[in-house]
């Protein structure tokens, strides 16, 4: 587990031990791959300002979400088809964030059941994550399933109504392969993964609205936190369905092609919820200071997909622990430099917008 040093060597790993098409899937992106690109570059956008002679000691990393301690303010995504990085899947991730202090998204179309997953890490899973679609009674009786295997917030991905174009699944031919997603959909079991996700893929099935999904979130007492909001106005609207969270996110660049960098609209969103819900964050992050940028513009706590499978496919459950303990290692030497003595204390005066 200590034989990675940084997060390039993990990813270097994960890439020569998966199949192409299988790592297409995971870095891929929507379309000509823009807003993918500018995630990252969207980081670059910024500096940081040190304050020196501070008299701050060891930073302190703990914070929570919803109501969650969490060592480091980190989540993993709930990325689906995870059996494809690593037979444990979910199951290795969430030991792995069990054992770090971090908390697993628990993904609807995972290999593993929401109860397998829970049982598997009782200590970090905590959130699970479902798609607003399909029959409201069916949404309602997985709520009661996340309610019964003991979670203690909801995830609704809104950014999803139909999947995007990606183009690097397209060339490769990849095959949707519903058995690495079908956790939750056994087969033979009353509903199968592909009636539930076909319509995801052919682009069919009617939308929902705020309005439906506050009044089937009303169903659960469980926290739910809005994923996938990239405005001011989504922010405000989450908030009036009855959301405890919203996460800024453009998918990591896998749904819609052109919109903007999730990090250039933190800000906005930060702005719009005015402090009444929190704000979590992914889209582009990559590392410890990535972690520090997205807090300092505003968000609580951030979300990371990319690299968690990279970890999951390099070495198992310990890859991601070594994830993990590089994004603290990396934060605890940033925030020591910026003279800060905690995630807490985190604002805008830690950063300058580079001039272009």
């Amino acid at each position: 587990m200590g034989s990675f040093l940084t997060f390039s060597e993990i990813a270097d790993v994960a890439r020569s031990a998966l199949p192409t098409d299988v790592l297409d899937f995971l870095e891929g992106g929507a379309g000509e791959e823009r807003t993918l690109r500018d995630n990252r570059g969207a980081f670059h956008r910024w500096s940081f300002v040190p304050r020196v002679m501070t008299g701050c000691g060891t930073p302190e990393l703990s914070t929570s979400f919803l109501g969650v301690p969490l060592a480091i303010p980190v989540l993993t995504a709930p990325f689906g088809a995870d059996g494809l990085f690593h037979p444990e899947g979910q199951r290795a991730v969430a030991r792995a964030n069990a054992a770090e202090g971090v908390v697993s998204i628990v993904p609807e179309a995972g290999t593993y059941s929401f109860e397998a997953v829970a049982e598997a890490a009782p200590g970090a899973s905590y959130i699970a994550q479902l798609h607003p679609m399909g029959i409201p009674e069916h949404f309602v009786e997985m709520l009661r399933r996340i309610e019964l295997a003991g979670y203690q917030a909801v995830c609704v991905t809104v950014d999803f109504p139909t999947a995007g174009r990606r183009e690097r699944d397209l060339r490769n031919r990849f095959e949707r392969n519903f058995e690495v997603a079908s956790g939750n959909y056994p087969p033979g079991g009353p509903t199968s993964p592909e009636n539930v996700f076909r319509k995801l893929f052919a682009h069919s099935g009617p939308g929902w609205s705020w309005g439906q999904l506050g009044e089937l979130m009303n169903e659960t007492s469980l926290p739910w936190v809005a994923k996938g909001v990239l405005t001011g106005a989504d922010a405000r609207a989450a908030v009036e369905a009855g959301a405890d969270g919203v996460l800024v996110s453009n998918h990591g660049g896998r749904q819609l092609d052109g919109v903007p960098a999730a990090l250039d609209q933190l800000p906005e969103v930060v702005s719009a919820v005015a402090g009444r819900v929190q704000v979590a964050f992914d889209s582009g992050i990559r590392r410890g200071s990535d972690i520090v940028t997205a807090l300092a513009l505003g968000a609580d706590v951030v979300v990371i997909g990319r690299l968690a499978a990279y970890g999951l496919a390099a070495d198992g459950e310990s890859g991601v622990r070594r994830v993990h303990q590089l994004l603290r290692a990396e934060m605890l030497t940033v925030l020591t430099l910026l003279g800060v003595a905690g995630v807490g204390e985190l604002d805008c005066s830690a950063l300058r917008a580079n001039v272009l």
